[in-house]
């Protein structure tokens, strides 16, 4: 066990310590997997059935904690946790988006979100646990991550400043919190390092309720809190599988949906060699990588099954934890997965978040997606910024992905010939990944990296190689 650790990777802390330190995982990934149904609720049409968003926000935390249990006790074995993913959010709201659902019911939508995960996760677990994913690897360089990922969060931009906007004082207030705890007094407490969003959140929206308590935001204004729902809500409630309906598996939705699966099994990659490191673990081989992806694989499959609109990957805020405590202990994660499924199954927790304003998520957007923007472009460290190759390569497809979207989405598009042309299936398929900007960016990244003469060193692979492993 290394020194610096005070609980190594097999490390047993007292059940007390245990439960205090895995609570603390998960108020670490708390924000992040909240903000996932509440970004999706607009596209699946739940924002008008607070109810059925707070069922979803509970079967998140449910799921999060059998998977995280699955992972820590016959996957990779590292105190990983795992939750929701961004990378799965713009093909979702793609997928609703698509022709025949723009006047379904929320169920409708959610299944067909359900049947792109649950085809998704069966590619996963086959590049997983075949082993495929190492020589696959090999083509995904820096060049090709760091669009793909940035384009998670900036092909997102509408949801946050015209959310924040519905009331710029609340809205902006959750910014400045958020910026103020993570950027400027995140020295001068442990707390503001840990948990800066949710800090954030709660202050902002304590504010919401004391202003409506005091009838300054009455029924109908964008910060108003109405606890209407709260206490309509069951007091025990348990997420089964299929509780929406029987997923529906479309040709298009799976396709897009891959690009989102592309990102998260990269970025997690990562995350193994970052949480060993942390954790005094020997560093991941290729067995250990592709055994943490196919299970992986195996809880997008449950996620999908519970019908979560999402899937589920590792955890990077946890990882974070992990250096900031010391404490590796595969132990203490797995109790803290025991607590997300406890809470879970408390019907009432998941009502609670629902109550929470428009602008104060839309705030938290603001701060939240320019980070996985930023994560996306930090891979470009190991690139050489000063060659023309690396420059067009990344240009084009920041450029594509923010721009091909734009497009498909506007009535130059629906005028052509090939947007009513026959089969059906195929102009789905063209549209869902038209519609996806990851997916554009990755897809051209991917091709233009591969086959544009470059040395190792320019595009980065030598020195990203070394620092992952």
């Amino acid at each position: 066990m290394s020194k610096r650790l005070i609980y190594g990777i097999d490390d047993v802390p007292p059940l007390r310590e245990a439960v205090v330190l895995g609570f603390q995982h998960y108020l670490t990934m708390f924000g992040s997997t909240v903000a996932i149904p509440l970004i999706l609720a607009p596209a699946f049409g739940m924002q008008d059935d607070p109810v059925a968003l707070g069922w979803l926000i509970g079967t998140m935390f449910f799921v999060s904690g059998i998977t995280t249990l699955l992972q820590t006790t016959w996957g990779n074995r590292l105190p990983l946790v795992q939750g929701g993913t961004f990378s799965f959010l713009t093909p979702a709201i793609a997928i609703c988006g698509m022709a025949g659902l723009a006047d379904a019911g929320w169920q409708v939508r959610l299944q067909h979100v359900q049947g792109a995960v649950i085809a998704g996760s069966l590619v996963e677990m086959g590049v997983g646990f075949s082993g495929l994913v190492g020589p696959l690897l090999r083509f995904v360089g820096p060049v090709t991550i760091a669009p793909t990922i940035a384009l998670i969060g900036l092909s997102l931009f509408g949801f946050g400043a015209p959310e924040a906007g519905r009331h710029v004082g609340i809205g902006g207030l959750t910014i400045f919190l958020i910026v103020l705890f993570s950027q400027f007094l995140r020295r001068r407490h442990r707390a503001f390092e840990l948990f800066p969003i949710l800090l954030a959140i709660l202050i902002a929206w304590g504010t919401s309720w004391a202003l409506t308590a005091l009838g300054v935001f009455g029924p109908g204004h964008p910060a108003h809190v109405s606890t209407a729902n709260l206490e309509s809500a069951p007091w025990f409630r348990v997420p089964y599988p299929f509780q929406w309906g029987a997923p529906v598996f479309g040709a298009a939705a799976v396709v897009g949906m891959l690009a989102g699966y592309v990102a998260s099994m990269v970025e997690s990659v990562g995350d193994y060699y970052a949480c060993a490191r942390l954790a005094g673990a020997p560093v991941p081989d290729r067995r250990l990588v592709s055994r943490g992806i196919g299970m992986e694989g195996l809880g997008c499959l449950v996620a999908g099954v519970f019908g979560t609109g999402n899937g589920t990957t590792s955890y990077s805020e946890n990882i974070g934890a992990i250096g900031l405590t010391r404490v590796g202990s595969r132990r203490v994660v797995q109790v803290g997965a025991v607590l997300m499924i406890g809470l879970a199954v408390f019907g009432k927790f998941g009502a609670l978040f629902t109550t929470i304003p428009k602008p104060i998520v839309g705030g938290m957007y603001c701060a939240m997606f320019g980070m996985i923007a930023a994560v996306g472009l930090s891979n470009l460290q190991f690139v050489d910024l000063n060659s023309a190759r690396n420059l067009f390569v990344l240009g084009f497809a920041f450029f594509m992905g923010l721009s091909v979207p734009e497009y498909f989405a506007s009535e130059q598009y629906t005028s052509t010939a090939f947007a009513a042309m026959e089969p059906r299936w195929l102009v789905n398929v063209v549209e869902t990944l038209g519609k996806t900007g990851m997916a554009v960016g990755a897809l051209v990244a991917l091709v233009l990296d591969n086959t544009v003469p470059g040395t190792d060193e320019e595009r980065g692979l030598a020195a990203w190689g070394a620092g992952r492993g």
